[in-house]
This record gives C-alpha cells, structure tokens and sequence, in this order.
C-alpha cells in the first residue's frame, strides 16, 4: 500500500467544513445544475436489466460515446452508488458526466433494491451480496468487451469496488483500475458513527432505508412484515432485526465483519487500486486506514478536507474527487 502524499484541495472558505461538504453536494437545489453538466450522457442512455446469475437481475444505465454519435471509447467506466443511493445520485451524474465528456463510456450499475429496481429480486439488499455485483461486472463486461474497464464507487460502491477488484482475476474479469472514493473501511465504526453521531445523518439513512423497506414490502406483500424493523429508531437495531431475520448471517457481528475490506481482506489484490479519502470524513473514521492491509496494487490519497463524498470546490462544476478518478485514469 502506498499513501500518497495529499493533492492540493483548497475549497472556498464557506465549504470547508467537513459537514457542509458531505450535506450540500446532495441538496436538491443543485440537481438541475448537475442534470445539465450530465446532459449529453443522459440522452443516449440505454436503460438494461443486467442478468447476473442465480437468477439476480439487476438495473442498469449504458452511455456509449457510438450513440453520442462520437468515435468509439477507449475506456468503459462502471459506477457504483453508495447506500440508498442510485445510478441517478448526483455524485455519480456528476462523476459519470465529467468522465463522459473525457471519452468514456459510462455504466452506472443500481444495487438490489436501489432505484427503481425493488421489484426484480424477491430477497432484500444487504452489503454482502458481492456476488452478484461481481457477476454483474462480468456481463456488463461480456457485452462491451473492447474497452478497457475500471469500476468506481463512492461510500459502500466504493467498498463494493475494492471487493469486486480483488475477485476479479478469479472470477474472470478484466479491470484496468478500481477507485475507492471515501469507501466503507471497518463497518461497525460507521454503523457507530451513524448511530451516536449527528442527528442529520442518522435521520437521513434512517428515513430513506424505511421509505425502500415500505415499498419493498408492497411489491412483495406475502413474503415481507416489515413492521418489527419499521417501528425502530436505532440504525443499529434496525440492522440486527434485518441480519436475524432475513440473511444468512447469525449475528449483526458476522454480518459487519462480512463486508469489512479492513485485514487481509485487500492483500491479493491485483488491479491497480486508488483509495481517496478525507481525514475530516464524518462517516468513515479515517483512523482505521492503518488496519487496511498493506498491497502494492493500492494506493491511497488521505487529504485533509473534503467530508464525505463531498470535495466540493463550486456549487455548480465538478468535483475534486471528479478530477481525481480522470488522473488516475490517465484522463488528466
């Protein structure tokens, strides 16, 4: 593991606290700015369902340069959201647009349950279905085999992206890269974090998690009462019930663990991979990098601000982070 000595990242001085960082790229006031930047991917998008073995499918969104009407792309980049998040988050229009304009073909990849996709699989999102977020890199790749292909994240996509990076070889995939923006390191700490933390994040996920489970349910009536996880107010709690009853783990504890890139769980890699995180990052302590095990293939930019997911330096253009994903792809 290498850890990269920090890139300049000097946002206005209203921006630099690390809550402001996290909160305001996600404030729907800038949606139309983003949307905009983001035109020309959105409207040659070809919207799939992407079939990723043991009968999963999951939802997918396919911007070509060919149906920009452009020459054909060098590099295929497939993006990955964080926890109830989706394709259409901001931070992924706007990374997914900025690389666009660079030449890139773009693939923004729905989790379970994320999106409009909670119909397409009767079982429920968890952070341990790697499985399928790594045969779904493997069809997504399988049927655009001529570019050259990374796979980004942010947050838990970022977590999913050095899972599926250390799969890779095994499982038959073919990655350039994988680059990590301010992943899920060690996930009792954020689970804490979330749960002892700021009022605002805890609502947030809490509120969009129960608005994904109620409609889940209604899709699927027979099979789910989730009235014992809906009347909690413990993200913590919540989970627990989530593990015992409805996953294959025994304990909240072996199902954190079981997603955790913390250990050796990262020793093998063997793509190329870029972690870039905040040190001010409210939900990922950043104290447990030093228990990321060290890889040569790893690299990791630890700069001083930057929130989570946010690193935002203008209310309307992308981010650091957009620029950073270009470098290491060779693209700036």
């Amino acid at each position: 593991m290498t850890l990269a000595p920090p890139a300049s990242f000097a946002p206005p001085s209203w921006l630099v606290n690390a809550h402001l960082q996290s909160i305001v790229p996600s404030l729907r006031v800038r949606r139309p700015l983003v949307v905009r930047r983001a035109r020309r991917m959105l409207a040659c998008v070809a919207t799939q369902i992407v079939e990723c073995g043991d009968g999963v499918r999951l939802l997918g969104h396919y911007s070509s340069q060919v149906a920009a009407g452009r020459p054909p792309a060098r590099d295929l980049v497939i993006l990955l959201h964080g926890w109830e998040g989706s394709a259409d988050s901001m931070y992924v229009l706007s990374l997914g647009s900025y690389l666009f304009e660079l030449g890139c073909d773009i693939y923004r990849l729905n989790f379970r349950d994320h999106g409009a996709s909670h119909h397409l699989n009767e079982e429920i999102f968890h952070s341990c279905r790697l499985d399928e977020v790594v045969g779904a890199v493997r069809a997504i790749q399988r049927a655009i085999p001529q570019p050259r292909a990374t796979i980004a994240g942010f947050s838990l996509g970022g977590n999913f992206a050095l899972r599926v990076a250390a799969r890779a070889p095994a499982a038959g995939i073919t990655l350039e890269r994988a680059i990590a923006i301010c992943p899920v390191l060690r996930p009792h700490s954020t689970m804490d974090v979330l749960e002892a933390g700021p009022f605002v994040y805890h609502q947030y996920f809490i509120g969009k998690w129960k608005q994904s489970l109620r409609l889940k349910q209604r899709i699927f009536p027979k099979r789910y009462d989730f009235a014992p996880i809906l009347a909690q107010r413990s993200i913590k709690e919540m989970t627990r019930i989530m593990v015992e009853q409805y996953s294959e783990f025994p304990t909240l504890d072996a199902y954190l663990s079981g997603y955790a890139i913390i250990g050796d769980r990262l020793a093998q890699l063997a793509v190329p991979s870029h972690i870039l995180l905040s040190l001010d990052d409210p939900i990922i302590p950043a104290r447990d990098l030093q228990d990321v095990a060290r890889s040569p293939q790893l690299q990791i930019a630890a700069i001083p601000h930057g929130g989570h997911c946010g690193f935002m330096e203008s209310f309307a253009r992308e981010s650091y982070a957009d620029r950073q994903v270009a470098k290491y792809m060779g693209l700036a």
